[in-house]
């Protein structure tokens, strides 16, 4: 049973281009602390102007609230005098009106009319714009008095027996108003600092404890590496941590696999060499007759034992390493135009069938190593007719090898696996196809297995493939 290599590709050069360097990934905690600084600042900054904004703007109303309630007061003891200007019946009773500089000042005002004040202004004047109208309560700053902000209160009013609109305001010093709102501001961003620090701390305690985890990971793995432990244990997990402490053991137990077998193949191979270099050995030191022929011999079994360990090798290599997927059809074609061609002399036929779409789930080489070996013998030991049936079902792919040949003995279907076994020695071969097959499948979690064909009359083949779902 010869095995069947696929003719070699022509590889495409390549040019290989300088990469730019990126940036180390940096620490997750300060990553964490960072976004949590970030967003706690923001908030404290937004929710802190607006809080000002908001306290002030109370402070201020109630402040203009109290104010504007001596306007009815002025209104209704405004009157006329004889010569027309504005007098009170009965003066606002606050004895600061009457204190000069006292910080609590009202005056009437009119268009072509003399001012009347409080003796509390002394010998300042309100600046009123008298152009503005207030038929409604008028707020607002004047800053002309030296060292003295006010606060104004305006309301437009008219005397009864007169026409004319007299302004009526009312004023008193702001720097108690913006002394407390200096106090109240001053608490406020001490009292929002104070929350944000101890945000920002707990932000911190929580990347310290929440990360542990990881770190205790780490050092798990710093002890995997170190000889000390040869798992990571799942107890006590979290359940955010636990998939990945599963998917690291998977991962320890599979290349713990792929050491023993590759420890366990070198040595089946070195104890497979042994016997051959020792023959050969003897043969030379007892300068033998038949050495030629002892070495022809001997070297053709040593090269059955390499060819069958690089070809599991290979496999394993690619099983360890690659996720890939391979359709089973166009393999099956190339090797059915490439055994055609081997065998043209003998009209060899060879019928594909079954699930076009099925796909394998590994390497198209091995795919092909595997699939190849089996037509090849159908055709080699078969009487002329092979037929290959695809068939996909639970995740598993079958591919199903029959010629038309005599089949094989009773008993023989599991030794035909052994290296170098072969039941017809007239015809080339090394004797490692199935026995190549079978490690391979193997590898892949597969297996093949012989029997009898119905249809055709010979041996049946059946090699079985985990199945990937088509794209």
């Amino acid at each position: 049973m010869e095995q069947i290599s696929s003719p070699p590709s022509a590889a495409s050069a390549t040019v290989s281009r300088a990469e730019p360097r990126r940036r180390p990934p940096g620490s997750i905690s300060r990553r964490i602390l960072g976004l949590s600084l970030a967003w706690i600042a923001g908030l404290t900054l937004l929710g802190g102007l607006a809080l000002d904004r908001l306290v002030t703007a109370t402070l201020i109303r109630n402040f203009d609230t109290q104010l504007a309630e001596t306007l009815p007061i002025m209104i209704a003891a405004a009157e006329l005098d004889p010569v027309g200007e504005v007098r009170f019946n009965r003066p606002p009773a606050e004895p600061r009106f009457e204190e000069p500089y006292s910080g609590r000042y009202w005056q009437v005002s009119a268009k072509g009319h003399s001012d009347f004040r409080s003796r509390s202004l002394w010998d300042r004047t309100l600046r009123l714009d008298l152009d503005k109208a207030c038929l409604t309560l008028c707020t607002g700053r004047d800053e002309s008095f030296e060292d003295e902000p006010l606060r104004v209160v305006e309301q437009d009013g008219i005397i009864p027996g007169s026409p004319i609109v007299f302004r009526f305001a009312v004023a008193a010093s702001a720097a108690t108003l913006d002394a407390e709102i200096a106090r109240i501001r001053q608490t406020l961003w001490l009292a929002l600092g104070a929350l944000a620090l101890g945000l920002v701390i707990l932000a911190g305690l929580q990347a310290g404890f929440g990360l542990l985890p990881l770190r205790r990971m780490s050092a798990t793995i710093a002890d995997i590496r170190a000889g000390r432990i040869a798992r990571a244990p799942e107890a006590d997990v979290p359940p955010e941590i636990a998939p990945l402490v599963t998917e690291l053991n998977a991962l320890l137990d599979h290349n713990a696999a792929i050491t023993e077998s590759a420890r366990m193949h070198a040595g089946n191979l070195a104890h497979a060499l042994k016997t051959p270099l020792s023959v050969l050995l003897n043969e030379a030191a007892a300068e033998s007759p038949d050495l030629a022929q002892t070495v022809r011999r001997e070297a053709l079994a040593m090269r059955r034992h390499v060819d069958h360990h690089l070809a599991r090798a290979r496999a394993s290599a690619r099983r360890a390493s690659s996720q890939a997927r391979a359709p089973v059809w166009p393999v099956l074609e190339r090797l059915q135009r490439a055994v055609s061609r081997i065998y043209a002399a003998r009209a060899v036929t060879i019928d594909l069938a079954g699930t076009r779409e099925a796909v394998f789930r590994g390497e198209a080489q091995d795919l092909e190593e595997m699939a190849g070996n089996l037509i090849d013998n159908a055709a080699k030991y078969g009487g002329g007719r092979v037929f290959v049936t695809v068939e996909v079902q639970a995740g598993r792919l079958a591919i199903l090898v029959e010629d038309d040949g005599p089949g094989i003995p009773a008993g023989l279907e599991k030794r035909l696996f052994e290296r170098g076994l072969r039941l017809d020695t007239e015809k080339p071969g090394t004797g490692l196809g199935l026995a190549i097959v079978r490690d391979i499948a193997e590898i892949y979690g597969g297996s093949v297995s012989l029997g009898h064909s119905e249809d055709l009359g010979g041996l049946m083949a059946t090699l079985e493939l985990p199945a990937a779902d088509p794209a």
